[in-house]
């Protein structure tokens, strides 16, 4: 696909709404509507790339309660004909046809790739993916698995929400502290993207997953761009037809 003169695409993620309190959580929730009310003039596509809340289960008849500026913003933008994309993370993983059937927002639970002029780009959010963290790779399957989200359906919304969001909030602190970039030998992330140049070239892995905002250079001219998070770094990257860079949103 070539991107119209003057569009862009763009993505972002890790908004974890929900965390660490209400009060933040709107604040957060507020700037990114400003942040999509300021980008939709000349967005071509939107990508938002996983962990967009902190603790998400979609019941049959139930979802949530909260976010209605950012769902309705999404809904609004959708409706007036920008293509946006979702992909779950491993925070809001339990997503099941609600976006897609509300907002025409197609969701992914795994890897895709695109080409915008000439440029190939893989997304994903990132969790499992490279070597290690086996016990987080086996407990995916778990969750991900259609008879644990049957049985998980059982438990009444009030309590089933509840727990999701208490079980969130004991994994790692994100808004407080996270690893700074260990180096390529390190990141998992970075282990995946030289293991896919071995047999596919791609120019831009994007992922989100880390809340490190970082563009690294790889060989064959590639590049690994992690999208950070709205929790410190209100960071997004934005692809213009020629090059994809990393930008930070500043509210007016």
């Amino acid at each position: 696909m070539d991107l119209p003169i003057g569009k862009k695409i763009y993505f972002a993620s890790d908004f974890h709404l929900g965390i660490p309190d209400k009060a933040s959580s709107l604040a957060r929730e507020k700037r990114l509507c400003a942040w999509l009310d300021e980008i939709k003039h000349d967005a071509q596509e939107l990508y938002l790339v996983g962990d967009l809340f902190d603790a998400w289960f979609e019941y049959k008849n139930v979802i949530p309660k909260g976010y209605s500026r950012f769902m309705g913003k999404l809904a609004e933008l959708s409706d007036n004909g920008l293509h946006i994309e979702v992909f779950t993370g491993n925070h809001d993983l339990w997503m099941r046809g609600y976006f897609e059937e509300e907002l025409n927002i197609p969701v992914h639970h795994t890897a895709i790739r695109r080409e915008y002029n000439g440029k190939k780009f893989l997304i994903a959010h990132g969790d499992g993916l490279g070597p290690g963290d086996h016990g987080y790779k086996l407990l995916k399957k778990v969750l991900r698995s259609s008879v644990s989200q049957w049985l998980y359906r059982r438990i009444h919304p009030d309590t089933g929400v509840g727990m999701a969001s208490k079980l969130s909030r004991m994994g790692p602190k994100h808004e407080v502290e996270e690893k700074p970039f260990q180096g390529p030998e390190k990141e998992w992330l970075v282990q995946f993207c030289l293991d896919t140049l071995q047999h596919e070239h791609i120019d831009y892995f994007i992922f989100g997953h880390r809340h490190i905002a970082i563009e690294y250079p790889l060989p064959q001219n590639s590049m690994y761009v992690n999208l950070g998070d709205w929790l410190k770094y209100d960071s997004y990257a934005a692809f213009d037809g020629n090059d994809l860079k990393l930008k930070y949103y500043k509210q007016k």
